[in-house]
């Protein structure tokens, strides 16, 4: 027991990191308009949510720490190509071009924004001063990644969950009303469309990359044993994932009962700035925008270390140094283009890049199964891509519809899981052909 207790101890701040890594801009926006659209549905949809936004992340985690904390590495069992040019489109997605670019412009548009007077809301001017700031904060706090523990794990986390637990406890004692009607897809396939929106934290992405920020914070801890590596990643993920698990249930929850409220809103970062003023006044208006500042920064300096580390590993001529100030530079620029713009230019490249990485996941985990045998891969992820990027190009108003008419026969299609059986069917038959070639040879 004393040493469970000791291990747990050791290794607290380390789960403390990997959960402030985790939350950013995206995981407090979007599950309170789950809660709202869900209606009477929340549960439902909560849990195909905490599915792709939490179980998912978790397997993530313990795949990569298994791998040795290389995202590249699992890949490579696909193909050599295939690992560089697919790590790298996650890492740039979950980087520069859209999940770093969006902590900033939240950061704005929920943390400072209601602050402004009218008159300069619709400026450029703030949102340009406010991402100079922020991205050289995270700049100074991301050049030197061995005190990531120290600053992120032990500093920010705590007062950032302070904030939510206030905004959460609030919420429970004194609820803002009832739920609302369910809305949209959460009327007639709950479980499936909170499935789909878990897609949006792009949690299943980051855990892919932040397993080697949490490896190389344990090697600059003094850790060289790779099994306790491996132990205390996989802690570190359990850890994330309670923490994530109570920050969407808690959010859900205030979205779902803010209708009386404040009305219905399109927008997540809406719902829970209105919803904050209602349950604590003006005040609560201050406690958000402490909690989105803190959510987005330690996110930040995990997804742009990540980047970092990984491109100066591909490209070691080019510092660590440099690659951070040019994607930190880049992610300035993105900010500017407003929330809405990131958003939406995000959605087609996660709709073709999330099932590619949930199946190459779940495939790494069953490796010893078929002793990772490359065709069960290939005949996998194949499948798995002919109909997530057609999900992807439909997100694009892109439409072939003779393409279309015969991806209409997959289950859950209409679901934007039609890539789900192909996967499963593409294994099996990879798994067979494998098998076959193993038996030819012994025979031979």
């Amino acid at each position: 027991m004393k040493n469970i207790m000791h291990f747990i101890k050791g290794n607290l701040a380390v789960g403390l990191l990997l959960f402030a890594l985790f939350l950013g801009a995206g995981n407090i926006i979007f599950p309170p308009l789950l809660g709202q659209q869900a209606g009477e549905n929340i549960t439902v949809a909560m849990i195909g949510f905490l599915i792709t936004g939490v179980g998912l992340p978790l397997l993530a985690i313990v795949a990569v720490a298994k791998a040795g904390g290389d995202l590249q590495l699992l890949a490579n069992r696909v193909s050599p190509a295939f690992g560089i040019l697919f790590t790298s489109i996650v890492y740039l997605a979950i980087g520069p071009f859209f999940a770093v670019p969006r902590t900033g412009s939240v950061s704005y548009e929920i943390g400072i924004a209601p602050f402004l007077p009218e008159v300069m809301k619709d400026h450029w001017a703030p949102l340009f001063i406010t991402s100079i700031l922020f991205f050289a904060l995270i700049l100074y706090l991301s050049i030197n990644p061995s005190k990531l523990v120290d600053r992120v794990g032990k500093i920010l986390t705590p007062a950032l969950l302070l904030v939510i637990l206030l905004l959460a406890v609030k919420s429970f004692i004194s609820p803002m009303g009832e739920p609302g009607e369910a809305a949209g897809n959460y009327i007639s396939s709950p479980f499936a469309e909170g499935f789909v929106q878990g897609y949006l934290t792009m949690d299943v992405l980051s855990a892919l990359v932040f397993g080697i920020v949490i490896l190389q914070a344990l090697r600059d801890m003094g850790m060289k044993d790779k099994k306790k590596q491996v132990n205390t990643t996989i802690f570190a993920g359990v850890v994330a994932a309670i923490g994530l698990s109570f920050v969407y249930i808690s959010l859900g929850h205030i979205g779902n009962t803010s209708i009386t409220a404040i009305g219905t809103s399109a927008n997540g970062g809406d719902i829970i700035a209105k919803s904050a003023e209602v349950l604590f006044g003006s005040l609560g208006s201050i406690i958000l925008s402490a909690t989105i500042l803190l959510a987005c920064i330690s996110t930040a300096v995990g997804l742009l270390t990540a980047n970092a580390q990984f491109f100066h590993k591909l490209f070691p001529r080019i510092s660590y140094k440099t690659f951070l100030i040019v994607f930190t530079i880049f992610s300035t620029a993105i900010t500017n283009v407003g929330l809405s713009t990131i958003i939406n230019a995000s959605l087609p490249v996660l709709l073709i890049i999330y099932p590619i990485a949930m199946v190459l996941m779940v495939l790494s985990l069953a490796d010893h199964f078929f002793k990772g045998g490359q065709i069960v891969y290939i005949l996998a992820l194949i499948p798995t891509f002919l109909v997530s990027l057609y999900d992807g190009l439909k997100q694009m108003k892109v439409e072939i519809t003779s393409y279309e008419n015969i991806l209409q026969a997959l289950p859950l299609y209409d679901q934007n899981l039609g890539w789900l059986v192909p996967a499963i069917v593409g294994a099996f038959i990879g798994f067979i052909i494998h098998k076959l070639m193993n038996n030819n040879q012994a025979s031979a």
